[in-house]
């Protein structure tokens, strides 16, 4: 469950501007593993409208999809009905933090931004950050893959032009990511061997719908981006006005340029790719 966002509104609207990215890391990552992809089975850990699971589905064997909000995983079983039916996924409510999975049950498990919504506190060590780690090595077997997607610091400043609507809320998101050297150290505690770090320099995360500004202005493609959620009203308020009065005087178009400058040399998210020794 997000700290933060409310899944169980958004999960209406989700889909309508986001798209899953990297597929081919994840898939070649799976690919290094020690079993054979089409024999694997993959858990999508926080599954949320199962965008990944949907495209994913037939390079593995089965995914088991996981999430704690039941309105998400509702909209992923709806889309994944005839996968479901076929054996080759299933659904489960729970939490990542205590997968309802037996020990050494799967080949692969990816997580992708999701380790951003939890709870957790940079000045403890990241403690909830652990245990979800430690949870994902307990059910991966030896020579299994662990895949996580979420956005560096860097990406977060330079690689999402809409940010610099929202200063306050990119600030306080930034805040929730772990930066990577801890994040490095936290897979290494559990007993897994960093393997790679990749970036996907050619997608976004909302699509072609990112690059259209006026969007901003509309509640479904605010909801593509959690982000929205940490906004104060004002804080909203005054990006919205904002946008209107850049698109009224004919420049909306060239701020988004302006602050889009540096995303496609950074991308907008990382693959932190581990085995399981």
């Amino acid at each position: 469950m997000s700290s933060y966002e409310n899944y169980t509104q958004t999960s209406a609207v989700y889909d309508h501007t986001r798209v899953p990215i990297g597929l081919e890391i994840i898939t070649a990552a799976l690919s290094s593993g020690s079993a054979n992809r089409d024999q694997q089975i993959l858990l999508d850990a926080g599954c949320g409208t199962g965008i990944y699971a949907f495209a994913l589905v037939d390079r593995v064997h089965r995914v088991e999809a996981i999430d704690l909000n039941r309105s998400m995983l509702s909209v992923a079983r709806t889309k994944m009905r005839s996968a479901a039916e076929h054996g080759r996924i299933g659904f489960t409510l729970g939490s990542i933090a205590q997968l309802p999975l037996k020990t050494q049950s799967v080949n692969g498990v990816m997580i992708n931004q999701v380790l951003h919504h939890l709870p957790d506190q940079a000045g403890h060590g990241w403690p909830l950050h652990h245990q979800v780690l430690k949870e994902c090595a307990r059910v991966l077997q030896p020579g299994g893959v662990l895949i996580i997607n979420s956005c560096t610091h860097e990406q977060l400043e330079k690689g999402f032009w809409f940010y610099e609507l929202i200063p306050n809320a990119r600030t306080t998101v930034m805040r929730k990511i772990i930066p990577e050297k801890a994040l490095d150290a936290l897979i290494c505690g559990v007993g897994l061997t960093l393997n790679d770090r990749l970036v996907d320099l050619d997608s976004v995360l909302q699509g072609e719908s990112y690059f259209d500004a006026e969007a901003v202005l509309d509640y479904a493609w605010r909801k593509g981006d959690s982000i929205w959620a940490l906004a104060s009203n004002h804080e909203l308020q005054t990006a919205l006005a904002q946008v209107a009065d850049l698109a009224a005087k004919n420049q909306l178009q060239s701020f988004m340029q302006r602050y889009d400058a540096d995303r496609p040399a950074l991308g907008q998210t990382s693959f932190s790719i581990a085995i399981k020794n």
